[in-house]
C-alpha cells in the first residue's frame, strides 16, 4: 500500500465536541498519529451525543475515527507533566478550551513552544484568541447568529433561520486543519513552529463572500432571499410536479439552451430577462413564469432532459437517497468499519483523493483511554532513546 501523505506526523489533539476532532480526523484519515487526550472515564462529552449504536454514540465514532485515545485529568500535575512530554515529541497540538486556559494549566503555546520549538501549535475556539469578545463561550448556534448567516437564511419573511448543519463548527475544524499544513511547509523552512489560531466566528464570517461582497460595493445590507442567489437567476429550487428541483442556467448560452429545452425560447428574448443583472433584478417575475412551466412534469423528467442538454440541474434528495445514490458510492464517499463494540458500521468516506498517497480507514473510533499502555510505553522509549 501506498505510503500515507500524512505518515509519520504526530498531533496532540487536547479537543472535544466537533471543531477540533473534525480537525484532527482530517489529518488522521491521511495517515497522522492523532493522539486524543480525553477526561478519564467520561470522555469527550461528545460520547454522550445521540444516536447510540450498542451504546455507543454514532456521530462520535464518525469524526474521531483514525486516533488513539489516552485519558488524561489535566488538572493533576501528574497528567499535565504526561501531556508534556507527548508535546515534546509531537509536530502538532490541537486544543480547544476557552483562551487562557491552557496557558493557565501550564499547556499553553509559550510553554510548549519552549520544550519543543518544532512545535505547531493550533487553537480552536468560539471568537479566537483576542478581541473583546475572547473569553466568551460559544457555539455554532451562537455564531450562525453573530456571523450574519441567520439574516440571511429562511424564507424572505420570515424568521431567522439556523442552517441545520453544524458549518462554523466544521469549517473551523477544515480552517484550522488548513493552517496547520500552512504552519507545517513554514516549519520545513524556517525549522520552527509557531501557533495557529483560528475560531468559529471567523468561519462563519469567511462563509459570507457574495454578502461581504454586496455590502462592501453597495452599502447596503444583504437581504434575506429565501431560495434565490444573491448573484445569479435563475439559480434556486423549484417545485416540480412530484417533488424538487434545483437548476442553475446562469450564463447567458445556458439560459438560451435552458428556455429551448424547456420550450420557452421567447424568454431569452424577453427584455426582462435579457441578461443576468436584468434577470437577478426581475427575478420574482422570472420564478413565477418558471414554477408554472416546471410544476408540469415531475422530477426526473426536468433532471434527465437538462442533464441531456448539459444545463446544470439536480433533484433534491434526502439523505437515504444520497448515499444511495451511484455518485456517493462511485466516489466511496459510503464506507465501512469493524468497531469492537457498535460492530460492522457505515461511516463517511474521505472527501479529498490523493492519487498516490490516498486517505485510508485504519482504525475505528477509540474508546476512552484505550491506547493509554501503548503510548506511555512509547514515551518510556523515547525517554530511553530506543
Amino acid at each position: 500500500m501506498a505510503e500515507l501523505a500524512l505518515e509519520g506526523l504526530r498531533v496532540i489533539d487536547l479537543t472535544s465536541h466537533l471543531s477540533g476532532p473534525y480537525c484532527s480526523m482530517l489529518l488522521a484519515d491521511h495517515g497522522a498519529d492523532v493522539i486524543k487526550v480525553e477526561r478519564p472515564e467520561e470522555g469527550d462529552d461528545a460520547r454522550r451525543m445521540p444516536p447510540f449504536v450498542n451504546g455507543e454514540s454514532s456521530p462520535f465514532m464518525l469524526w474521531n475515527r483514525n486516533k488513539r485515545s489516552i485519558a488524561l485529568d489535566l488538572k493533576t500535575e501528574r497528567d499535565r507533566d504526561i501531556c508534556r512530554d507527548l508535546a515534546r515529541g509531537a509536530d502538532v497540538l490541537l486544543e480547544n478550551f476557552k483562551p487562557g486556559t491552557a496557558s493557565r494549566l501550564g499547556l499553553g503555546y509559550a510553554e510548549l513552544a519552549a520544550l519543543n520549538p518544532r512545535l505547531v501549535y493550533c487553537s480552536i475556539s468560539g471568537y479566537g484568541q483576542t478581541g473583546p469578545y475572547r473569553e466568551r463561550p460559544g457555539f455554532d448556534l451562537m455564531m450562525q447568529a453573530m456571523t450574519g448567516i441567520m439574516s440571511v437564511t429562511g424564507p424572505e419573511d420570515g424568521p431567522p433561520y439556523r442552517l441545520p448543519l453544524a458549518i462554523c463548527d466544521i469549517g473551523a475544524g477544515m480552517f484550522a486543519a488548513i493552517g496547520i499544513l500552512a504552519a507545517l511547509q513554514a516549519r520545513a523552512r524556517s525549522g520552527r513552529g509557531q501557533q495557529v489560531d483560528t475560531s468559529l466566528y471567523e468561519a462563519g464570517i469567511a462563509f459570507g463572500l457574495y454578502e461581504a461582497a454586496h455590502l462592501f460595493a453597495t452599502g447596503e445590507r444583504p437581504a434575506r432571499l429565501g431560495q434565490a442567489h444573491r448573484g445569479g437567476a435563475p439559480y434556486q429550487v423549484f417545485r416540480t410536479a412530484d417533488g424538487w428541483v434545483t437548476i442553475g442556467p446562469n450564463t447567458q448560452a445556458l439560459w438560451r439552451r435552458f428556455c429551448a429545452v424547456v420550450g420557452r425560447s421567447a424568454l431569452a428574448q424577453d427584455p426582462r430577462f435579457k441578461d443576468n443583472a436584468a434577470r437577478v433584478a426581475n427575478r420574482k417575475a422570472l420564478v413565477a413564469v418558471l414554477e408554472e412551466v416546471l410544476a408540469r412534469h415531475g422530477t426526473a423528467h426536468w433532471v434527465d432532459l437538462l442533464n441531456e442538454a448539459g444545463v446544470p440541474v439536480g433533484p433534491v434528495l434526502t439523505y437515504d437517497e444520497v448515499f444511495a445514490d451511484p455518485q456517493a458510492k462511485a466516489r466511496e464517499m459510503v464506507a465501512e468499519i469493524e468497531h469492537p463494540v457498535a460492530g460492522r458500521m457505515r461511516t463517511l468516506g474521505i472527501p479529498v483523493k490523493l492519487s498516490a498517497t490516498p486517505g485510508k480507514l485504519r482504525r475505528p473510533a477509540p474508546r476512552v483511554d484505550e491506547h493509554r499502555a501503548e503510548i506511555l510505553a512509547e514515551l518510556r522509549r523515547r525517554g530511553t532513546g530506543d
